[in-house]
């Protein structure tokens, strides 16, 4: 594939070193010949200066023929004019921008551009890591926003179903693991003492498990 990558600064450097890796045909773009030092001295790729909202900076980059590209400088504002020239006036699908102050999140977003916003990312998972005891994160889709969790089932639980459980939410269950075996569960498997039940869900979602977790024990 072909892809450009848009600012070379600690994210776009190693983000086009990794693509190179893999085979990819790269083109990086930035306004300062010095932020090419961040590149691996074994980076293969091509190297353009220039300001990264000209049209000919651009079309020397070959966006016309490129298969994706990622705004990843730390002006959100360029992320998204760089994002919507792309897209709108390349038709270009494969677009990805990175968010670097979480207001913008929206914005980016509104634009059908696909978003990596790591403060909102990092956030999420540092307050899983302080706030998750038996109620653990083990695969976050996006930015966090669908996650896949890992519950531990207490013993006030023994004999109810995966339906009970989870029933009124949007959560799917995803997997159960009992005595060195995982399965896939249906609505009706029932659960027992000790049981990990992988579920994914939003935010939202696994805080409804908590509590009915939480109750429970208490009950018990």
């Amino acid at each position: 594939m072909k892809i450009i990558v848009v600012g070379c600064g600690r994210l776009g450097s190693e983000l086009a070193y990794r693509l190179f890796q893999r085979g990819h045909r790269v083109t990086v773009i930035d306004h300062a010949a010095r932020a090419f030092d961040n590149l691996p001295p074994d980076f293969r790729g091509r190297t353009l200066e220039g300001e990264v909202l000209s049209q000919d900076v651009l079309d020397r980059a070959g966006i016309a023929g490129a298969d994706g590209l990622a705004a990843v400088t730390n002006s959100d504002s360029v992320n998204a004019v760089v994002a919507r020239i792309a897209g709108v006036k390349h038709g270009l699908g494969n677009v990805v921008v990175r968010n670097y102050e979480p207001q913008w999140a929206k914005i980016h977003q509104s634009f059908a551009a696909q978003v990596v916003s790591y403060a909102v990312w990092g956030a999420h998972q540092v307050v899983d890591l302080l706030h998750e005891i038996e109620v653990r994160p083990v695969f976050s889709a996006g930015n966090g926003e669908v996650r896949v969790y890992e519950l531990q089932i207490p013993k006030s639980w023994h004999g109810r179903t995966v339906d009970a459980l989870l029933s009124g939410t949007d959560n799917l269950p995803v997997a159960l693991t009992r005595a060195g075996q995982t399965i896939l569960p249906r609505s009706e498997t029932p659960l027992e003492t000790a049981d990990v039940l992988d579920v994914s869900a939003r935010p939202e979602g696994i805080q409804i498990l908590r509590q009915r977790l939480g109750l429970a024990q208490e009950e018990d």
